[in-house]
């Protein structure tokens, strides 16, 4: 079972929830942080900060070799403040950086519209995320190509409110929906406990929440 995890992306969103999940199940979690921001509170409940720049590969390479972990996980998206993009970059390095160090598990929080989970959005949403989705899809067709044991999750729109209980997985790149931040964090949890999900790309969604209420099939863990 997978005791040590690296996640990058805890500062905040997604990546700031799954951090207090993890915590809650014994694990022990180092963060990347690329800043001082959320250190403290991080701190405080007892998760290991380790400084660097997911951007920078040495950087991600020194980070990974703290020491022996067994799955990163990586939530991290974005414009960095020079107006880089992390979601190809930074996660290729990640990807790289855990190849290199022998972690054998990577789990990657993308979106659904990457990849062929396109065919969910409606063509103005695909106009409008195109240049995200396209590095997003980078990013998991490295992660696929890596040899690692991955799994992908791909949420829809994201609501910050608490959990509902509602989020699901599901196998079908049709679908889309809302779901709050807080469910794809639990789903990513459990995913990291469950080997039902090693080398799976999973939309995930609220059930409650899907637009145009279509047919699908939810994939149990």
């Amino acid at each position: 079972m997978a005791s040590r995890i690296f996640l990058a992306g805890a500062s905040r969103g997604v990546g700031r929830e799954l951090t207090d999940r993890l915590v809650r199940h014994s694990l022990a979690v180092t963060a990347l942080l690329r800043s001082e921001f959320a250190a403290d509170e991080l701190r405080s409940i007892g998760v290991n900060l380790v400084m660097g720049d997911a951007l920078l590969s040495d950087q991600v390479e020194a980070a990974l070799a703290s020491e022996p972990f067994d799955a990163v996980i990586s939530t991290i998206g974005g414009l960095s403040k020079d107006g880089l993009r992390s979601d190809y970059l930074g996660n290729k390095n990640l990807i790289d950086a855990a190849v290199k160090a022998g972690i054998q598990r990577f789990i990657l929080v993308s979106s659904i519209g990457s990849g062929n989970s396109a065919v969910a959005l409606p063509p103005q949403a695909l106009q409008t995320l195109g240049a995200v989705l396209a590095e997003k899809a980078q990013a998991e067709q490295h992660l696929v190509a890596s040899g690692l044991t991955y799994t992908i999750l791909r949420p829809g729109g994201l609501k910050s409110e608490p959990a509902t209980g509602n989020g699901v997985l599901t196998l079908d790149p049709t679908v889309a929906g809302s779901i709050h931040r807080a469910d794809v964090a639990d789903l990513a949890c459990r995913c990291l406990l469950s080997e039902r999900s090693h080398n799976q790309i999973f939309s995930v969604i609220d059930r409650t929440l899907v637009y145009g209420q279509p047919d699908f099939a939810e994939y149990s863990l």
